[in-house]
């Protein structure tokens, strides 16, 4: 089965110089013909009644390719892309001030490239009471899976003139979002026909520590929860999204140590939500995929789990492709949105005109 390793190094230096610097918002080209941007609010039956009281409703911001307004005839194919952990849609697309990233300005370059097939791009907000869900389901924090897979996509069937088929469907992701791409691709193939995750997080099993008591031991409410550091709030959202515990209030979790004692149970829970772990199990699923493609950068400290996560999908036959540049966390991502992924899906998805 085709399976390919390719390093990059980002060239296009006028691009690049456009798109460097972290909080650099990006400003279109006049040249460029320009998508618009709608905001919609989802209400989600899926996340009624989790246990931290999240909203059920939520943001969508809906990115429609230049043409859609003129042309009321046309269909589009739709990618749904997810964003990373403590982000939200509001900061991709520009609406909370200045962000390391601005991807209307992005999708508008992608867009302008001859042969690309233009499409409807869709990010929810993903943001909880923890930072963010990874887009998983538990009782805590609600069923993000479905709300993606299955409510947030027919509402967008509904309310856009989309090509509503699973084969022209694409879902992508970030970080956090990476992760999510993964699982979803992983779990709903009969969804999403394409998948590409960028810089994904949360790969491999967590290690557990031990001896002391964790400083996310100590955290008692969620307002401890929204002022901390990003490390325990991570190990908080993770704990949430993958080891619920109903009966211990006010967090609704069990994390993997008490009083710094390793917990198995819990760290067995963790573990099992690691794509390193579950692909096996998905392998046949992920090979129904139209595509699988994964890349970060080689200054990512999460370059070890993508490669990890590679070495698992050859080895059972999945198709995918593993791709690496010059780049940390961040610095390459809006460039290869701009490059690397949209072509993907202009490729891979059904519906070209």
């Amino acid at each position: 089965m085709p399976r390919f390793r390719v390093p990059i190094t980002v060239a296009a230096a006028a691009t690049v110089a456009a798109l460097a610097g972290v909080g650099v918002v990006l400003q279109a080209s006049q040249s460029l013909a320009a998508g618009t941007v709608e905001v919609i609010r989802v209400h989600s039956r899926a996340l009624e009644g989790n246990l931290v009281g999240d909203s059920p409703d939520r943001s969508v911001s809906v990115y429609l390719p230049p043409g859609y307004a003129s042309n009321g005839e046309r269909r589009y194919p739709v990618v749904y892309l997810l964003h990373g952990f403590t982000d939200t849609d509001a900061k991709w697309f520009g609406r909370d001030g200045s962000h390391w990233i601005h991807l209307p300005t992005v999708l508008d370059r992608a867009f302008a490239a001859s042969g690309t097939e233009r499409m409807i791009v869709v990010m929810p907000d993903g943001l909880n009471a923890f930072g963010g869900s990874f887009y998983s389901a538990s009782v805590t924090i609600g069923d993000w899976e479905t709300f993606v897979a299955e409510e947030l996509v027919a509402e967008i069937d509904r309310r856009y003139r989309t090509r509503a088929a699973r084969d022209s469907r694409g879902l992508a992701g970030h970080s956090m979002g990476g992760y999510g791409a993964i699982r979803l691709g992983m779990k709903r193939p009969d969804v999403f026909a394409a998948v590409y995750a960028m810089s994904a997080c949360c790969l491999t099993p967590p290690t557990a520590g031990g001896g002391r008591p964790s400083v996310a031991e100590a955290v008692t409410s969620l307002e401890e929860v929204a002022s901390a550091g990003f490390g325990v709030k991570a190990a908080l959202a993770t704990a949430a999204a993958f080891a619920p515990n109903p009966d211990n209030p006010p967090l609704y979790l069990d994390l993997p140590t008490r009083n710094g004692e390793p917990q198995a149970g819990t760290i067995a829970r963790l573990a099992a939500n690691a794509p390193v772990v579950m692909a096996p199990q998905y392998a046949f699923n992920l090979r129904r995929l139209r595509a699988l493609a994964l890349d970060i950068g080689t200054r990512d400290g999460l370059i070890g789990g993508n490669e990890a996560l590679d070495r698992v999908l050859t080895a059972h036959g999945v198709p995918h492709v593993y791709e690496t540049y010059d780049g940390d966390h961040l610095d390459g991502v809006a460039v290869r949105i701009e490059t690397r992924v949209v072509p993907f899906f202009s490729t891979h998805l059904a519906g070209r005109e």
